[in-house]
């Protein structure tokens, strides 16, 4: 059976708030664990390249990975709900900043 995709998410964030788009999409299994995910801060302002996508993390490409300003580095994998934290605790960093 092939995976499912259970969120395919987009939220605008507003010009006064940070400016941008955060990107949610998580695929499952038929046991309902999480196979593939890409979570993404995209902001044009704050970064042209890699289609603007600011900060990021998938498991495209057979690993899991984060995307900061155009570079890609390999992460520790323990959990899908660690991955979402450290993603949150980086937006939300950039956030402040701008």
């Amino acid at each position: 059976m092939a995976d499912r995709k259970i969120y395919d998410d987009r939220h605008t964030i507003a010009k006064r708030r940070g400016n941008g788009e955060l990107r949610r999409e998580v695929w499952v299994d038929a046991s309902g664990k999480v196979t593939r995910y890409n979570l993404t801060y995209i902001n044009h302002e704050l970064h042209q390249g890699d289609n603007g996508r600011v900060v990021g993390y998938d498991n495209a490409h057979g690993f899991h990975h984060r995307h900061y300003f155009g570079r890609v580095e390999p992460v520790q994998f323990v959990s899908f709900d660690d991955i979402e934290d450290q993603f949150a605790h980086d937006w939300t960093a950039l956030r402040r900043e701008t």
